[in-house]
């Protein structure tokens, strides 16, 4: 038995000094975090956008 809790205690210290597992979750948080970003981008200039095509097709529309 204690054989068995000895080979369990080295199996979780090689687990917990494998760093591959950190890693992709840090990517998996900076590509997440870029993905935000470029959304809250892209909202923010649709919406300026918008605004300009309004603005265009009124002034069109009142000058004829």
């Amino acid at each position: 038995m204690v054989h068995h809790v000895e080979k369990l205690c080295q199996k979780g210290a090689v687990f917990m000094s494998d760093q591959r597992g950190a890693t992709a979750i840090e990517y998996g948080l900076i590509a997440g975090l870029i993905a935000v970003v470029i959304m809250a981008a892209l909202v923010s200039t649709g919406t300026g956008l918008e605004d300009v095509f309004t603005t265009v097709s009124t002034t069109i529309d009142n000058a004829t």
